[in-house]
C-alpha cells in the first residue's frame, strides 16, 4: 500500500479510465496512441494524463506517443489487475444478483467465487453462473476456503456493519460496499462506498443552477 501512499486517488480512478480506453483501442488494433488523441477520448488533457503516469515512471516515447499494448500491460500492473481477484456477494438482492450475473467483471479480472444471503428462498439455489448461495452464517469458512480477496456487501443497512466485521474476521482487507451506510472497519481494510443518492444529489445540484 506504500506505493499509493502519496498518489491521489483521483489519479488512481483516472488511471481505470485511460485502461478502459486503451483496451478498446486495443481491440481495434490500433498500436500506437498520441497523449492528445488520448486524452481527448479520456476526457481530460494531454498534461493530465502525463502527470498521472509520471507518478509511476516515464511512458510513451516524444514525438511518437504511447504504445497501446504496453501501455496496457503497464497499467494493469500498477493498478494490480495482472492477476484474477476473487470476490464474494453478500446480498442477493436486485443490485447483488446483477452484479453476480454480469459477466463485464470476469472480462476485468473479477471473479465471483461465492455468495451469501440470509433469505431461505435463496440460500442453497444455484445462481446462473453456477455458484451455490450460501448461508451468510457459512461466510467466514466459505470464504477461507474459496481464497476470496474482495467482499462486496449489497445488504440492507441494517445487516451491512455486521457483514463487514464478518469479512474482516475472515481475512477480508477490501469492501466494496453498496449498502446506504458508512461502515467501520479498521485502517488495515480499504473500503469504496457506492451511494446512489449521493450521486444523484451531485447532479441536482449542478441541474439546480439552471432553475
Amino acid at each position: 500500500m506504500m506505493k499509493f501512499a502519496k498518489i491521489p486517488m483521483a489519479a488512481i480512478n483516472r488511471l481505470s479510465i485511460y485502461l478502459r480506453t486503451l483496451q478498446e483501442l486495443l481491440e481495434e488494433d490500433v498500436d500506437v496512441m498520441s497523449s492528445e488523441r488520448l486524452a481527448k477520448q479520456c476526457g481530460v488533457s494531454p498534461a493530465q494524463i502525463r502527470k498521472d503516469l509520471a507518478y509511476f515512471g516515464e511512458f510513451g516515447v516524444r514525438g511518437v506517443g504511447y504504445h497501446v499494448a504496453n501501455l496496457v500491460n503497464q497499467i494493469k500492473e500498477i493498478l494490480g489487475l495482472n492477476r484474477t481477484w476473487n470476490l464474494a456477494m453478500v446480498g442477493l438482492g436486485n443490485i447483488g444478483s446483477s452484479m453476480v450475473r454480469h459477466g463485464n467483471f470476469v472480462k476485468h479480472g473479477y471473479i465471483f467465487t461465492a455468495a451469501f444471503d440470509v433469505d431461505p428462498q435463496k440460500v442453497g439455489k444455484k445462481l446462473p453462473n453456477g455458484l451455490i448461495v450460501n448461508h451468510v452464517d457459512e461466510l467466514e469458512d466459505v470464504v477461507r476456503e474459496r481464497n476470496v480477496h474482495i467482499g462486496v456487501i449489497a445488504t440492507p443497512a441494517s445487516a451491512a456493519q455486521s457483514v463487514a466485521n464478518q469479512l474482516i474476521l475472515a481475512g477480508i482487507n477490501g469492501i466494496l460496499n453498496f449498502a446506504p451506510v458508512q461502515i467501520q472497519v479498521p485502517d488495515c481494510c480499504h473500503v469504496e462506498n457506492v451511494d446512489f443518492t449521493i450521486k444523484l444529489d451531485c447532479i441536482a445540484y449542478h441541474l439546480s443552477a439552471s432553475f
